[in-house]
């Protein structure tokens, strides 16, 4: 069942309008866009069990993430390994905590992995397919076409798909300015990116007046607001470096090697132009993500908000490709110079992040789900361990170094360390975070038991039960629109089942504001370490 409430049962609930089931109330929160539950509504027209959905939903996020293999050995042959070598550290980079573990999960981490590196991989192809002989028109086009529509996929997935959208628009206006392709080429692909956006803005409306009736937690005003003042870019610069403070120390280092790779390529005079604004354009997109992210995030007052991994995981397998082979190409001179490079500014970032976040560190509401690899690296899933973690990532950088001096041995040694590591971030989260809350979720919301759509037609759910129950209520509550109400007053008198707020302390059947009316009994009743609920039901 969804865990990462809300934002698994936000896409949950969009892709069960789409596929033309019940809506779900989700004013005054983050709005889900449809890009990605638009993948998930085969899920819903196969089945109505909430868990079986899940889990072809499960499936599918599956065969999306393992075309991550495929995509990183097509990148790392380009960056000039050969087979063997981009096979090995292909399948290191499909098994990222990032690409691998958030696939479990109904959430669009599990695709923009694969839509990022497939959009890297056809734009690279449509900027020097003239330097091809076997570049036909045709296959151009197709190269354009392509990089365009996962472009604009990805903002119709989720709001950071905007960089990559604006991304991508720069690269074919430079692209048509430079003569690199002509204009009608330019214009085909900026065709696609635009049709593609605008059908995706209007499935994107579609949901709003369904899911958010009475609005949303305007992202877009923060955005405006840490934009426009001093102490608001203290905020974004601060919370950006923590991201990519968070994906350097989960990668060893290696996706801070590649990230100084790609800078240091942007900025050769002597580097091809085509390749250069390549370059360029993935350092934009770590750092579009990363400041308007950090600018639009309300302050939750949880740890999560001063170093977080979730957003810049759809670039990272890019970085730490980039990274192995770098390692394994450059000379032992080169490479020390980009491994120490990558050293300085994990060990740097750090130092921001414990500056800015101080106490708060400790203070503030630590989330084991928001860190699956960090908690790996200090051991442990209690607390948030700054220096661990960064000693931890330094020690792991230090052990690539010499795993790619071995000679004839440096690919296989490379590759094993990565992957046993990502491997022992993955069982361990899985163990200590996955499996703990979905026992935790199932034991507090699953109402199978007491309500279906024969004997329940119709529910109501107490607006006073907190969203971390009330989401998944609406979850197994799955053929009905459930009717919100206030817990102050009468539930709705159409209501079959009516579930109320209770604090666990109180007797049960004092929840039912001015007693219960004749005909109705308690049928369950649940707690959480949030709160809990009683479900009343009227006999007969």
């Amino acid at each position: 069942m969804p865990v990462a409430t809300p934002d698994e049962t936000g896409y949950l609930f969009a892709a069960r309008v789409l596929s033309g089931g019940p809506a779900a109330d989700l004013s005054y929160g983050t709005v889900y866009r449809g890009g990605y539950p638009l993948l998930l509504t085969p899920a819903h027209w196969l089945s109505d069990d909430p868990q079986t959905v899940y889990r072809l939903i499960q499936a599918e996020n599956a065969l999306i993430s393992a075309l991550m293999l495929p995509l990183a050995l097509v990148l790392l042959r380009r960056c000039g390994l050969d087979r063997r070598a981009a096979f090995l550290v292909g399948n290191a980079t499909a098994l990222l905590t990032g690409v691998v573990f958030f696939a479990e999960f109904a959430l669009t981490d599990a695709v923009l992995p694969v839509v990022v590196l497939g959009w890297l991989l056809l734009v690279h192809s449509w900027l020097t397919a003239g330097a091809r002989a076997t570049a036909s028109p045709a296959r151009v086009a197709l190269y354009g076409a392509g990089a365009s529509a996962l472009a604009a996929y990805s903002y119709v997935c989720h709001t950071r798909g905007v960089i990559l959208l604006v991304v991508q628009a720069a690269l074919v206006l430079t692209a048509a300015v430079a003569r690199w392709r002509s204009r009608g080429e330019a214009a085909s692909a900026a065709a696609v990116l635009a049709g593609v956006a605008l059908a995706g803005t209007r499935l994107n409306h579609s949901l709003l007046p369904v899911m958010y009736p009475n609005g949303d937690n305007d992202l877009g005003g923060n955005l405006l607001q840490r934009l426009t003042s001093l102490d608001g870019w203290g905020w974004t610069l601060s919370l950006a470096t923590g991201q990519v403070w968070y994906q350097l120390a989960a990668t060893g280092g290696l996706a801070g090697i590649g990230l100084v790779a790609l800078a240091m390529l942007a900025l050769r005079r002597d580097a091809p132009g085509r390749l250069r604004a390549l370059a360029l354009a993935v350092v934009a997109v770590v750092a579009g993500i990363a400041l308007a992210t950090s600018a639009a995030l309300p302050d939750e007052q949880r740890v999560g908000n001063y170093a977080y991994g979730r957003y810049l995981a759809c670039v990272t397998p890019v970085l730490f490709a980039v990274g192995c082979a770098v390692l394994l190409r450059l000379p032992r001179r080169a490479a020390a110079w980009a491994a120490a490079l990558s050293a300085a500014l994990l060990a740097g970032s750090a130092v921001v992040v414990g500056w800015h976040a101080g106490d708060r560190l400790a203070r503030y509401t630590f989330t084991p789900y928001d860190f699956p690899e960090i908690s790996f690296l200090t051991w442990d899933w209690t607390a948030f361990r700054l220096e661990r973690a960064t000693l931890a990532g330094l020690v792991l950088l230090g052990l690539a170094m010499l795993a790619s001096r071995l000679r004839g041995l440096a690919t296989v040694t490379l590759t094993a360390l990565c992957a046993l590591v990502s491997t022992g971030m993955i069982a361990t989260a899985n163990e200590r975070v996955g499996a703990p809350l979905v026992r935790e979720y199932t034991a507090a919301t699953d109402v199978r038991s007491i309500a279906g759509p024969a004997t329940t037609p119709v529910v109501a759910v107490d607006g006073d039960i907190s969203w971390r129950l009330r989401l998944p209520l609406y979850y197994w509550l799955n053929w009905t629109a459930t009717i919100g109400f206030d817990g102050d007053h009468a539930p709705p008198r159409e209501a079959d089942l009516v579930l109320v707020y209770w604090n666990g302390k109180t007797p049960a059947e004092s929840t039912w504001k001015g007693g219960a009316p004749p005909g109705w009994r308690i049928v369950d009743r649940r707690t959480s370490p949030n709160d809990g609920w009683v479900a009343w039901r009227r006999s007969g």
